[in-house]
């Protein structure tokens, strides 16, 4: 049975090294919301670093998640020191339940504030794909969906909640949801799902 891969992306104000109280926040709220996530009817599985170290995400092991990537557009500090980025990369059994997921609770508190944390890029900061099942999907392939819907929109190989596919590439549409997610697509980034 396909799953569906979640890749999130944000470009930070601060460093993740920073010491500032808003720093310090941003990873409070991350934590409640990876707890909150990790619950959620239809979440799979996220990239986790076998150390879990703050702001080594490029030197981080990931196993199976592949080697640590970003963006091109990503033009900061690539060291535990200069890091400025927030990315997830997340498995879920379909649309729905990560729509729910991510706009409900602590997620939705922080959507609600995202501003504060990333900065505006004008690009998409999320992209879906599918996955055939036992296929983990890797960092590097998840940038590659992310830029690939940031120049050619939404495709069955790289959507997003707007414009959603099903695994057999047939457009689909999130029920009960209105024409658009609460939150626009491009800008701002997302915190961790």
């Amino acid at each position: 049975m396909p799953r569906l891969a979640l890749y999130t992306f944000g470009v930070l104000k601060a460093p993740l090294a920073d010491p500032s109280p808003l720093t310090h926040e941003f990873y409070e709220v991350g934590a409640a919301v990876y707890e909150q996530i990790a619950r959620h009817p239809g979440y799979l599985a996220h990239a986790e670093a076998a150390e879990g170290d703050r702001g080594t995400l490029f030197d981080a092991d990931w196993g199976a998640w592949g080697e640590f990537a970003v963006p091109a557009w990503y033009d900061k500090g690539r060291t535990a020191q200069t890091t400025a980025l927030a990315a997830t990369l997340s498995l879920w059994t379909d649309v729905r339940p990560a729509f729910d997921a991510l706009y409900s609770g602590p997620h939705r508190e922080a959507l609600n504030r995202r501003h504060d944390w990333f900065e505006r890029t004008g690009r998409p900061a999320y992209v879906f794909w599918w996955v055939t099942d036992g296929v983990t999907p890797t960092w590097r392939d998840a940038v590659a969906r992310l830029e690939h819907l940031h120049r050619h929109g939404s495709a069955p190989d790289a959507f997003t909640f707007r414009h959603s596919f099903a695994p057999d590439g047939t457009p689909t549409r999130i029920k009960d949801t209105g024409d658009r997610p609460p939150t626009s697509e491009t800008g701002g980034g997302r915190l961790p799902a």
